[in-house]
């Protein structure tokens, strides 16, 4: 039991592949996009990721490509910013950076010890008591011990073992959307914060080139395709129609014409097992509550820990004992998705202003 395929190369991947590298097994790593990124959405690396990041040397490396946000600011219609609010005394546990530069510090870290494959996917899988049959979209066919889902909300390894995203996803009522603003924030180290009832936009200062984001709650939208851009901008479009308060307008225009727009509909995924026979799911594959759930610590968190249970104990047992350990961290999450959702997108004017009172009590920035 030594050959592992592991889908996606984002977080959770490349931290699996670097820990089975040293466990002796021989990790081979697919993804489907044509190699690492550019940019990305801030994440926190918190809590159970912090360890494990910590063991392998990579701390000063994240912190190098940190974020520069060290506040929060609420601003109304009008413009005007309210007080600072310093994002909290756990900022020095914990590292905000673009999505896309955790995972290509994680790639560097594996990427001598393991085997990446971009630009392909996996078409088909076929398994038996002692392996797994793969077929990529490239053609090519491989035998593997095991394979690893770790693709993310939509999975395809998923879909292709346990059955139709519908059957586990469940849509939240609040889509995302979020791209490169194109210049500096005005406030180099703030993150500016407008809401309208059921609505938010943020101006976040990323690393230099600042990052917007629309989150909004909508009604389902049955016929959503994830991977259909034209049919993003127009939902985004509709929602922000009639919200004219302060950059709203333009900051929306800029979505619009942007190359590199994000969007999907904020959902959690619902599993009874995370495991099928020598297939098993990683990261927001198996837990996602996106955008609520820090789903970067838990994918770095559990990546670690579905390793060392695999030099423990065979796969079946080490299956079992990781999805134990690892939904102690997962399942409060996604418990507290609702109150969450409540918290940053309030549902009515009412909310927005409680909401902003309590925030009076977080500590004040300089």
């Amino acid at each position: 039991m030594r050959t592992v395929l592991i889908s996606g190369a984002g977080v959770g991947g490349p931290t699996l592949a670097y820990w089975l590298a040293r466990a002796g097994f021989q990790p081979t790593v697919v993804e489907r996009s044509a190699g690492q990124r550019s940019s990305g959405n801030p994440v926190d690396v918190r809590g159970p990721a912090l360890p494990v990041v910590e063991r392998m040397g990579l701390v000063e490396a994240l912190r190098a490509n940190a974020t520069q946000a060290t506040a929060l600011r609420f601003v109304d219609r009008g413009g005007r910013l309210g007080r600072r609010m310093t994002m909290g005394p756990d900022r020095k546990n914990e590292v905000e950076i673009p999505r896309a530069d955790l995972a290509r510090v994680l790639f560097e870290a594996a990427g001598n010890d393991a085997e990446f494959v971009y630009d392909d996917s996996i078409a088909a899988m076929a398994q038996d008591d002692d392996g797994v049959d793969v077929t990529f979209d490239s053609g090519r066919q491989r035998r593997f011990d095991l394979v690893v889902g770790a693709d993310g909300l939509h999975s395809n390894v998923r879909r292709l073992a346990f059955g139709p995203e519908g059957d586990f996803v469940r849509y939240l009522g609040i889509y995302v959307a979020t791209t490169a603003l194109g210049e500096p924030a005005g406030q180099p180290h703030d993150v500016v914060l407008y809401n309208s009832p059921g609505r938010l936009v943020s101006i976040h200062p990323a690393r230099g080139t600042a990052l917007v984001a629309f989150i909004f709650r909508h009604a389902t939208v049955t016929d959503f395709d994830y991977r259909d851009g034209a049919q993003h901008r127009r939902i985004l479009a509709g929602a922000f129609e009639k919200d004219d308060g302060w950059r709203v307008p333009s900051l929306v225009a800029t979505a619009q014409q942007a190359d590199d727009l994000y969007f999907d509909a904020v959902s959690k995924v619902v599993l009874p097992s995370w495991s099928n026979g020598r297939v098993v799911l990683l990261g927001d594959s198996a837990a996602s509550v996106s955008l609520l759930g820090d789903g970067s610590s838990m994918a770095i968190a559990g990546a670690y820990t579905l390793a060392e249970h695999l030099k423990q104990a065979d796969h079946r047992q080490a299956f079992r004992n990781y999805e134990v350990e690892h939904r102690r961290r997962t399942d409060p999450r996604r418990r507290g998705a609702g109150l969450a959702a409540a918290m940053l997108v309030p549902k009515s004017r009412a909310g927005i202003v409680t909401r902003n009172a309590a925030a009076r009590f977080l500590p004040a920035g300089r």
